[in-house]
Formats: C-alpha cells, structure tokens, sequence
C-alpha cells in the first residue's frame, strides 16, 4: 500500500469512526430519555388507573415499546458498523508498509477501541434497566388490576384498601427515589473513572514527550549553570569594583 494512499485510507477509516460515534451519541442520549420517560409515564398511568376503567389501552407504553424495540435494533446496528471500522483500522495499524507512525495509529485505535466500550457498555446499562422497569410495571399493573377487581367485586371502598392503596404509592415514590441517587452515584463514579483515565493518559504522554526529547532536558540544564555562573561571575565583579572604589576613596 502506498504512503499517500495508506494515509488517506487511515483518514477515511478515522472519519467513518467519528461520524459513527456522533450517531451513536445522539442515539445513546434519547435511548436514555426514552427509558426514563417510560419510568415516568408509568408512574402517571398507574395513578390514573384508579379512576379510569380496567379496558382503557395503554397506547403511549405501547408506542414506547415499539421505539425501544426500534432504536435498541438501530443501536445495535451502529455498534456492529463501528466495530467493523475499528477491525479494518486495527488491521492497517498491524499491516507492514506502516512506516515509523504505527505507535501514533496504535494510539488513536485504542482511542476508538475505548469510546467504542463505552457506548456498548452504556447502550447495554440503559436497555437493561429499560426491561426491568417494563417488567416491573408489568408486575405493579397486574397487582393494580388485581386490587380493583377485588374493589368492584365488594362494592364498598373500605378503609383498609385506601390505606393499602397509600401504602403502595408511598412505596413506589421510595423506590423511585432510591433509583435516581443510585442513578446519581452512578453517573458520578463513571465521570471520575473517565477522568482518572484522562489523568493516566496526560501522564502517559509528558512521559512519553520527555523520553522522547532528553536533548531539551539537557539544555534547559545547561542554560540553568551558564545563567547562574553569570550571576555569581558578575557578582563577583561587582564586589571587586566597589573594594577597588572604597581602597581609592580612602587613599
């Protein structure tokens, strides 16, 4: 493979890699949202069950549903694409006409190899706890239709199922809340780990720049001595010029 065309091959593998990161961004993002709509959505349907009949369609946790099913299908397809650019680039990275550069291509691949695990790994997280939610919703739904068959079934709106009923909500507020400080402290320790890594690699790279350039560690040495033995020579020089001076001035 030639130079120029190696390098405009390695560009245009770069290129595809950042566009489809972006994609995968924008998509990962209102992945998320759509999981925590959902959550919230639920929320507000279970508390109008109470007072709407059992046969009312559930049509917003259906069409969230089908754009979960959409989007995890289109997610999935944009991390498989981008996998299959980091191997072709890994592959141009190990080929044998790469000239002096493979360290620097080495470099920008696990770059890409790294945003690519963490859009997996997160793509992975919100879907998992998209189910458990839906699951769970499903489980709360079931237990709500339960409760109100039993409800029309008696007739009478007793005490003790009001009380059971407030129970219920009271706990589902406490479960929502525990997730969102589970969801705090999460996003929290992912943000530390990205930076002690940003850290690790600005380390990596002074490192590496200074290994790279001993010659500018010298000369900096270098200037250091010849500035101070200029100091100490002029002051010597001073010190002998103002003897000479006192010497003159008293004779």
């Amino acid at each position: 493979m030639a130079a120029g065309g190696g390098s405009n091959y390695w560009e245009d593998l770069r290129k595809q890699a950042r566009q489809l990161e972006n994609e995968l961004d924008l998509k990962l993002v209102s992945f998320s949202k759509l999981c925590t709509s959902y959550s919230h959505s639920s929320a507000r349907e279970g508390r109008r069950d109470r007072y709407s009949s059992d046969t009312t369609p559930l049509l917003n946790g259906s069409s969230q549903d089908r754009m979960f099913e959409t989007m995890a299908v289109e997610i999935e397809q944009l991390l498989g694409r981008l996998t299959g650019i980091n191997d072709k680039m890994a592959e141009y990275a190990n080929s044998a006409g790469v000239p002096s550069l493979n360290a620097a291509l080495m470099h920008t691949l696990q770059r890409h190899r790294d945003i690519l695990q963490d859009y997996t790994h997160e793509f992975h997280k919100t879907k998992a706890n998209f189910l458990a939610i839906r699951e769970r919703e499903n489980l709360l739904g079931s237990v709500r239709k339960d409760i109100e068959s039993y409800k029309s079934g008696s007739g009478v709106n007793n005490r003790r199922t009001e009380l059971f009923l407030k129970e219920h909500e009271h706990l589902r507020n406490s479960d929502r809340l525990i997730e969102e400080t589970i969801s705090i402290a999460m996003a929290t320790k992912e943000n530390m780990t990205s930076q002690r890594g940003m850290l690790k690699s600005l380390q990596s790279k002074m490192n590496t720049f200074a290994n790279r350039f001993p010659a500018v560690n010298n000369l900096i040495q270098r200037i250091n001595l010849r500035k101070r033995r200029d100091s100490l020579i002029l002051g010597g020089v001073i010190g002998i010029c103002t003897i000479l001076l006192l010497l003159y001035a008293f004779h």
